[in-house]
């Protein structure tokens, strides 16, 4: 026993030991660590969305479909889990001329005239800018560049 406790050779067999319990923690560290980056980059997408993008889509105007059967045309500017914030904001509102027709065949839905309204002349003074709640949006559509809705805004921005 007493040559055993002199060996140098069991001093050895104890370093390499601890060198490796210390090596075996820092991996464990390591993957906690980056378990917790991905946790954490998955909490914050899903949280608040595409930040780094204007829109979700790469189309430049979408039709957005709410609960209550409206319909707002504008640009997406963000979209998270919770809300869909939407600038440049039209939509459409049905007119009545002040006069009927004084043709009796034509039926009086037929002279209803559809407009497309730009938000903000309204008597509340809204800004163009609306946050949506996203438990009110259907669905949401991109609309082509040759769409009629397009050329309208088109339209009504050059004049």
């Amino acid at each position: 026993m007493a040559d055993n406790a002199q060996n140098p050779n069991n001093q050895s067999f104890d370093q390499p030991s601890a060198n490796k319990a210390g090596g075996n923690m820092r991996w464990l560290v390591t993957i906690i660590l980056v378990v917790l980056i991905i946790v954490g980059g998955y909490y914050l997408v899903s949280k608040y969305g595409n930040l780094g993008s204007a829109s979700q889509s790469s189309a430049e105007w979408q039709a957005v479909f709410l609960t209550n059967g409206q319909v707002y045309f504008g640009q997406v500017e963000r979209a998270t889990k919770d809300e869909l914030v939407l600038n440049e904001i039209y939509y459409l509102q049905i007119t009545q001329p002040l006069q009927r027709s004084s043709d009796q065949n034509v039926p009086v839905q037929n002279q209803n005239e559809l407009a497309l309204v730009k938000l903000g002349n309204e008597l509340h003074g809204p800004t163009d800018e609306m946050r949506i709640n996203r438990e009110h949006v259907l669905f949401t559509e991109d609309l082509k560049d040759d769409s009629k809705v397009v050329e309208a805004i088109r339209n009504s921005k050059d004049q």
